[in-house]
């Protein structure tokens, strides 16, 4: 499981703040997939993908006018990937996820650990350098 390191920081508390919150989504939904006592994990993954994807978008919002507020020159391309994610959460079937939950829940947290993982350290650290 992925787990906040001080290499994600930024260096900007409101952005950081946000990130380990994003950690934290991704963690509930390990802990999801990991509950052996839970027989039908649908009303819980959706409950996940919902506050993802929200979360995501009220994240994107501050971090863009963050990176608009400094002038970073790339913040187009920048925004581009936030988009991207958002319509990879929303491209998501929940026909599937009720017909293999567990297995779309793997898939949706492969994403997000990929994603925030490889965002932060390779994307986000360019506009506070």
């Amino acid at each position: 499981m992925i787990k906040w390191k001080d290499e994600y920081s930024l260096g900007v508390d409101i952005i950081d703040e946000q990130h380990r919150k994003l950690f934290e989504i991704a963690g509930r939904a390990y802990d999801v997939l990991k509950d052996q006592f839970s027989i039908d994990k649908y009303d819980d993954i959706i409950a996940i993908i919902d506050e993802l994807k929200d979360y995501a978008v009220y994240h994107f919002e501050t971090e863009e006018e963050y990176m608009q507020s400094i002038g970073y020159r790339k913040f187009l391309s920048h925004k581009v990937m936030h988009d991207d994610f958002i319509q990879n959460i929303n491209k998501i079937d929940l026909r599937q996820v009720d017909e293999n939950p567990e297995k779309h829940l793997l898939e949706v947290l492969d994403f997000i650990i990929k994603w925030i993982d490889g965002h932060i350290l390779g994307q986000d650290k360019n506009y506070v350098m």
